[in-house]
């Protein structure tokens, strides 16, 4: 800076401050509105993963595996598949568990967010 030259004023105005408010406002709204659908994502993981490690799946037949993952989705509160939406096949001699399921979360009055999720239990 030269001698004799007045500062320069550094910081945020508060229109720039509003703006900045603005956008992490929406960001925190729709992390807000998405977490969910991502939790419930990892619970349905988790729930495949523990019906294939269970000692007696191997000799299941299908009904039995799609009742076990009902009655853990209804103490799990899963509310996006059921016990039906279930995919079950083998691969490599292991019994692998799947499910694919699309979500919409309603964002702003007619704007909404759909999510594909793929779970397997691998």
């Amino acid at each position: 800076m030269l001698p004799g030259m007045p500062p320069k004023q550094l910081g945020l105005s508060l229109s720039g401050l509003l703006v900045w408010s603005i956008i992490l406002i929406g960001v925190a709204f729709s992390g807000f509105k998405i977490a969910p659908a991502y939790y419930e994502y990892s619970v349905i993981t988790k729930n495949l993963g523990a019906i294939v490690k269970e000692t007696n799946i191997q000799n299941a037949d299908l009904h039995q595996i799609r009742a076990s993952f009902a009655k853990r989705a209804q103490i799990d509160n899963i509310t996006s598949i059921g016990g039906n939406d279930i995919m079950i096949h083998k691969n490599q001699g292991r019994i692998v568990l799947g499910a694919d399921y699309t979500i919409r979360i309603p964002l702003i009055a007619n704007l909404s967010l759909s999510i594909n999720f793929q779970a397997r239990s691998e």
